[in-house]
């Protein structure tokens, strides 16, 4: 029953709309009226800039690493378990927020996509693999000012770490990581296709090196 409650926070947590709460209170708007209609970091960064967008996207990963952390409050999984009941439950807390900023009950159910919120699970559970996905993601974003195909790499990085980098054994978090990077993929579909037509937009960072480009032409 306790389990239960847990992962019902897990999902209230998650639910927390930051980017509508941050576009209603400093810009007077909701920000799932503008730009691709998602409550997420990148159309965050996309129609309220890089300040706000930055601080979405850390609210977005604490609320990911803050769910996976109700595990602390049941010693019998922190005492009396053996490993792979202390993954399972972890792995279900950190879900249930990402599946709460998806589906938020605070905002109608119209949320994000979940990948902050998702790596900010990764680290709670998994902080060195995590930094491998969060290496790829700030490289290609660097590169590219793509969040969507930073977003995607990134994701993409999960199960090649899990199952070839690190070689973890635990075969529910091995389909875990397959199956995250398919639903990353999934709910891109829409950028996959931009990004193909060359039409994604770019974040508003990196201007400064863009300038110094464009001075060199």
């Amino acid at each position: 029953m306790k389990e239960f409650l847990l992962i019902i926070c897990a999902y209230l947590i998650g639910s927390i709309p930051t980017a509508l709460i941050i576009s209603k209170k400093y810009f007077g708007i909701d920000i799932r009226d503008y730009g691709s209609g998602n409550m997420g970091a990148t159309n965050t960064f996309r129609v309220l800039g890089k300040k706000y967008g930055t601080i979405v996207m850390c609210i977005d990963i604490l609320k990911g690493m803050c769910a996976v952390g109700l595990f602390y409050f049941m010693p019998y999984y922190l005492h009396n378990v053996n490993s792979l009941d202390k993954t399972n439950f972890m792995i279900g807390l950190g879900l249930a927020s990402v599946i709460g900023h998806v589906f938020p009950i605070w905002a109608s159910f119209k949320g994000g996509k979940g990948v902050a919120t998702l790596f900010g699970m990764i680290i709670a559970i998994q902080p060195i693999i995590a930094i491998s996905c969060v290496t790829v993601f700030l490289v290609v974003l660097y590169l590219t000012r793509f969040v969507s195909l930073s977003s995607i790499l990134a994701g993409i990085m999960l199960p090649v770490s899990v199952l070839w980098i690190w070689n973890e054994h635990e075969i529910l978090y091995r389909a875990f990581a397959l199956l995250v990077a398919a639903l990353i993929i999934l709910t891109h579909q829409k950028n996959i296709g931009k990004l193909l037509r060359g039409v994604e937009s770019q974040i508003p960072i990196l201007k400064h090196r863009d300038r110094r480009k464009n001075r060199n032409k």
